[in-house]
């Protein structure tokens, strides 16, 4: 039986840790997630541990930034002056919002800090700049 390979979908049952062996995300109790292979649905250390494997086999990989979310980038935190947010809109640290880039599309940003007159906003992704170790196991290849 051949390994899983690009083009493959595949379903995988997986567990994500962070540096200091927190979870930060899981497929346990739901159902295995699906994806194809070289489609770019999950991050590319991802996809380039499922391969070669076989359904119902596993693999421990640790992702490299580069191979995952990237860089942490600093030119992606900015301050915006809360005179340009609506008279009514509370901002509080750690909230989400939306905004809409100069290119026309649209971000999700964290606010990291309130000031009177300011709040800053990091449109980095929360994962970015940060080793992953993936624990994998391949359900099924389709």
């Amino acid at each position: 039986m051949a390994g899983v390979k690009e083009g493959d979908t595949v379903k995988v049952h997986y567990t994500g840790r962070l540096g200091d062996g927190s979870v930060f995300d899981t497929s346990a109790e739901r159902e295995p997630l699906e994806f194809t292979v070289g489609a770019g649905m999950v991050i590319p250390g991802f996809e380039q541990a499922v391969l070669g494997l076989q359904p119902g086999e596993s693999t421990d990989t640790t992702i490299s930034p580069e191979n995952a979310y990237g860089p942490r980038s600093d030119e992606l935190v900015t301050n915006v002056n809360k005179e340009q947010l609506s008279a009514d809109m509370e901002v509080s640290i750690g909230q989400q919002l939306q905004v809409s880039m100069q290119n026309g599309q649209t971000a999700v940003v964290m606010v990291t800090d309130v000031t009177e007159s300011f709040i800053t906003i990091d449109a980095n992704h929360p994962l970015a700049g940060q080793e992953l170790t993936f624990s994998i196991e391949v359900v099924e290849i389709g």
